[in-house]
């Protein structure tokens, strides 16, 4: 950073006092934190799942969904931590015995592109009655995150919350603002351009997130 902005990263606050430096993804008038979960070293994702995971016991989940791709980095490892004994992973690919009924079209800000996402009906036992929680690496503008939702609510599951890494600016709280409850690992603002590079525009940290 220079006097005036960021260029290329920026040094996130985290829970524990530390910063986790992530690079900025140039969106023309905005910029955001970028967060590759699968990139991440070992030493990162253990520390995110556990304030994931301190996050969302306030939600008394009985179920956790890992949303595709990189939510089920976090999916498996977040349902250990809250002592859970397996969990639920969607794809985006179809098995032979896959129903058309259980799938939704998705798309995201990073893989805009539209596809579907498919749940393994032979997976319906574990949600049926179930309190479900949802998990993903971020959220950004929320669309995939609503698919989520859709599919389950496909199933007749209505989840009790969503808990991501990473709650990224404010875009997608317009839209969720009558969906359930949100938890993250920790959240970053938008950053608006400046003459000497990006500033951070802390109005737009989500409101209304809870945090470990």
């Amino acid at each position: 950073m220079t006097g005036a902005g960021y260029h290329d990263r920026y040094p996130a606050p985290m829970p524990d006092g530390r910063h986790l430096v992530l690079p900025l993804r140039d969106y023309g008038a905005i910029a955001v934190t970028g967060f590759i979960a699968n990139q991440a070293s070992f030493s990162v994702l253990r520390a995110v799942t556990g304030w994931m995971a301190a996050a969302a016991r306030r939600f008394e989940a009985e179920v956790v969904v890992g949303l595709p791709t990189l939510g089920h980095v976090f999916g498996g490892p977040v349902a250990e931590a809250l002592g859970h004994t397996n969990w639920v992973a969607p794809g985006y690919s179809r098995k032979k015995w896959y129903e058309e009924r259980l799938s939704v079209p998705t798309s995201s800000s990073t893989a805009p592109d539209a596809r579907r996402m498919w749940l393994d009906p032979r997976l319906l036992p574990r949600l049926a009655g179930r309190r479900v929680l949802l998990v993903d690496d971020v959220i950004s503008t929320g669309s995939s995150a609503l698919a989520g939702l859709k599919l389950l609510r496909l199933a007749g599951v209505e989840p009790v919350g969503l808990c991501v890494a990473m709650a990224q600016g404010d875009r997608w709280q317009p839209d969720w603002r009558a969906e359930v409850p949100v938890s993250a690992g920790f959240c970053t603002p938008l950053f608006l351009r400046g003459a000497e590079g990006w500033r951070p525009d802390f109005s737009t940290l989500p409101r209304g997130v809870s945090g470990p």
